[in-house]
Formats: structure tokens, C-alpha cells, sequence
């Protein structure tokens, strides 16, 4: 009787070695819902009204807690300002190829939608509607994190550790930038200037210091020394990284064109044109 069970055992271990794992397949077509693991009854209503989730069984829910905000974070901000609770939340749809990075925010203070969207690229982020909403204004620095970790989930692809810490790092350059010259100054130039990183393949600093001082200078932004320093370091950084270029160009001239950045050049060239036309006429009369 022993001989017989040894036997079938052998038999059913040999079967199941012999069967493929099955593991829980990521599904793009599923929508995402990343909560603050922090939330509270009331403030998690509030954030599910701002972000339209009706009914949060048509979401695959993953949490954020607050430790994941500051092992992606605490490099860039101080403990106090990312705080002890994590309140950020998202919701992230996969959409078709070629609509880009979409991004709209409520009671959020400190990041535009287009320093999202900006940060998103860089982790390499593609065709994708993310929303971020607080319960209150908070400063969403660590909804971003949210972002990447509903992305993993919904497209099984995983966001390597340097591209999580260059979005990190550019979402926060970015808002620093931004109280000296503004929002969309801001995110033109960080677009720019990654643009031409990229296009030319830019590694050495003295290659990607020429590059910020030439979008600077094209877009008629005065940087100070300490901004103009933080857009090298994370320029550097982002300039390591294995990169879809094709995509980010792409990307990063869609948001530039958003922002009226390439109008803004056409505008000074016209004005350049007519300047010289009028200058002809006078000349021949």
C-alpha cells in the first residue's frame, strides 16, 4: 500500500513540475486606482469624487504608504514636507498608441500637470490617463510614486530603480525651478533641454551645460546659478539612462508645444522677418 502511494505521489509531483506557473497577468485594459494608504473614511470619499471613480469595483486598487514615499523621495525633500501620512492618490488608464501622457490634478499645490507628465516620460511612461487628486491641498510630490507603481501593475513592465529616481529627482527640480521663474517657464525649458539631451545623445557636462544655456537663452528665461546647477545635476542623471529616445523627443516636444514653446520662437523669428522687410522698404524708398 506504501509502494502504491509512493508511486502516485512521484506521479503527481512529476505532473505538476511539468506544468507552466501561472502567475497573475498584468492588464492594460483594467484601469488602475492607487490610495494613499493613509486616508481616512471621509478622505478617501472626497478623493474618489475628485478623481470620478464611481464605482471603485472597476479599478484594481493598489495602496501607497508613506514608507514608499520617502525611500523614492527622501533624497530630494525633507522628512517634514513629505510628512508621516500618504494621502496622494491616482487613477491610471492604459490608452491607445500614440495619445501620449495625459495628466489632470485636483487640490494639488505644489506639481502642475505638466511636471507630471514631464517626470512620467522620463520613468518612460507611454499612452497613458493619470489623474491625482488630494482629500485637501497637499503638494502631490509623492503621487508620482503612485503613478509608477499602478503602471508596473497595469502593463507588467517594471520601472527600473534610475528611472524612478530621475523622475523623482526632475518632478522636484522642476517645482524648485519654478519658484524663480514660474510653472510654465519651468516645464518648457526642463522639455527643451531634455529634448535636445537626447536628440544629440548629450553625456558630457560641458555638452549638456551648452544646452541649457542655449534653451534658456531661446526661450528668454533668466536662470540663476543654483537653478541652472540643479537642471545640470539632473540632466546628467537623466542623460545615463536607457531612454526610448524617439518617444521622449516626441513627448517632450508635445509638451513644449502645449506650453507654447515653439510659437513663442516663431513669434520672435516673424517679428525678426518683419523687422528686416520694414528695414528693406525704407531702404529702397
Amino acid at each position: 500500500m506504501r509502494k502504491i502511494f509512493a508511486r502516485v505521489l512521484a506521479l503527481g509531483l512529476c505532473i505538476l513540475m511539468a506544468l507552466p506557473c501561472v502567475t497573475t497577468k498584468a492588464d492594460s485594459t483594467q484601469k488602475y486606482l492607487a490610495l494613499g494608504a493613509d486616508l481616512s473614511t471621509t478622505d478617501k470619499k472626497k478623493v474618489l469624487d475628485l478623481l470620478g471613480v464611481d464605482d471603485i469595483g472597476e479599478y484594481q486598487v493598489v495602496k501607497i504608504t508613506n514608507q514608499e514615499e520617502h525611500k523614492y523621495l527622501d533624497s530630494y525633500l525633507s522628512k517634514s514636507v513629505i510628512g508621516s501620512r500618504a494621502l496622494s492618490s491616482v487613477t491610471v488608464e492604459q490608452t491607445s498608441d500614440g495619445s501620449g501622457v495625459n495628466v489632470s490634478t485636483e487640490n494639488i499645490s505644489f506639481c502642475t500637470s505638466g511636471m507630471y507628465r514631464n517626470a512620467l516620460v522620463t520613468a518612460g511612461v507611454e499612452n497613458a490617463d493619470v489623474k491625482v487628486a488630494g482629500p485637501f491641498k497637499i503638494s502631490g510630490t509623492a503621487a508620482l510614486v503612485g503613478v509608477m507603481k499602478a503602471y508596473e501593475e497595469m502593463t507588467g513592465k517594471k520601472i527600473s530603480q534610475k528611472s524612478k529616481d530621475a523622475a523623482n529627482d526632475e518632478l522636484v527640480t522642476t517645482g524648485e525651478v519654478a519658484k524663480n521663474i514660474g510653472s510654465d517657464d519651468a516645464e518648457k525649458l526642463i522639455a527643451d533641454v531634455k529634448q535636445k539631451v537626447a536628440e544629440g545623445n548629450l553625456t558630457s557636462s560641458s555638452d549638456i551645460k551648452n544646452a541649457i544655456n542655449e534653451s534658456a537663452k531661446d526661450l528668454n528665461i533668466n536662470l540663476s546659478d543654483t537653478d541652472r546647477q540643479k537642471i545640470q545635476d539632473l540632466m546628467d542623471k537623466i542623460s545615463d539612462l536607457d531612454l526610448n529616445v524617439n518617444k521622449l523627443k516626441e513627448q517632450a516636444k508635445d509638451i513644449y508645444d502645449q506650453l507654447g514653446g515653439s510659437q513663442g520662437i516663431l513669434d520672435k523669428i516673424s517679428s525678426w522677418l518683419r523687422t528686416v522687410i520694414h528695414w528693406l522698404s525704407s531702404l529702397f524708398s
